[in-house]
């Protein structure tokens, strides 16, 4: 008679590992302005190089070693057609509150003449976007909730955001010269998204935006 054979007994389904997300740490950069791009991060977020040598450049505006690389080549060449590109539109910094943006668009406007690119109350954020010498966009944004989770639940879930995920266009003098006759903030957002601080004129977005 012929003996049975025994079933290997299943083993245990592995125990999957828990996602680690990363936090984001650095861009880099290529330029052919090295001392330009360097000196303009500096004037406009404050940072300062941790390690400079010819061709390659590590800034830092925190405790990071470095935040933005930057690698140097005098041949690296405009782009004329980036609008109608794919690729990176803009690098983004934040501050703590809207006050500090407002102050920081007053000290640009004052020590330098930059204005941005765009200036618009996107609904969780308000935000300015200033061009770098090579041409960059880069962000100065503050949460318009003071909270990340609830501008998170405002972007997920509101009639308003799904309508219009750009938002409304500001003019920063506008607003700060509102901040100044006392109006708080809140109401100056509540006013800026009303569209009380509009351009007269469209912004220009850097970028070709579908119709």
């Amino acid at each position: 008679m012929k003996k049975a054979t025994k079933k290997p007994a299943k083993r245990p389904a592995a125990k999957k590992k828990p996602f680690k997300r990363p936090v984001f740490h650095h861009a880099l950069l290529k330029t052919a302005r090295m001392d330009e791009m360097i000196k303009w991060y500096a004037d406009v977020v404050g940072t300062q190089p941790n390690f400079y040598a010819p061709g390659i450049a590590f800034l830092s505006n925190d405790g990071a070693n470095h935040r933005l690389s930057l690698v140097g080549n005098p041949l690296f060449r405009d782009n004329p057609e980036f609008r109608k590109y794919a690729g990176l539109h803009h690098l983004a910094f934040e501050y703590t509150t809207v006050n500090d943006l407002l102050d920081t668009w007053q000290r640009l406007h004052d020590e330098f003449g930059y204005e941005p690119h765009v200036a618009v109350h996107h609904g969780m954020t308000l935000s300015f976007y200033y061009v770098d010498p090579d041409g960059n966009s880069v962000e100065l944004q503050a949460d318009a909730f003071g909270d990340w989770k609830k501008s998170t639940k405002w972007m997920r879930e509101s009639a308003e955001f799904k309508a219009d995920p750009i938002g409304k266009f500001v003019v920063p003098a506008k607003m700060v010269a509102a901040r100044a006759a006392g109006v708080k903030t809140k109401e100056l957002l509540r006013r800026a998204y009303a569209g009380e601080y509009a351009p007269s004129a469209p912004y220009d977005y850097r970028v070709d935006l579908p119709a």
